[in-house]
């Protein structure tokens, strides 16, 4: 495996760790806001940790595939 076999790896199992983690605030995000008085604070961070993540995962994919628009 050369370099850019080995970063391709690396880069895909990232995007994989953060979709996951990105999806698993979306499923906290939705039983939060269920709440009749949801910790509005809480949801704040939440919701904010979740568009880093989306951020985070468009720059990897770019990495990935420069010539494909993320």
């Amino acid at each position: 495996m050369d370099d850019d076999d080995a970063l391709r790896a690396a880069l895909q199992q990232r995007i994989g760790e953060l979709q996951i983690e990105h999806r698993d605030l979306d499923d906290a995000i939705a039983r939060l806001s269920e709440n009749p008085l949801p910790d509005r604070l809480r949801l704040q961070r939440l919701k904010k940790r979740k568009l880093l993540l989306k951020d985070q995962l468009t720059h990897l994919e770019r990495q990935l595939d420069p010539d494909v628009l993320a």
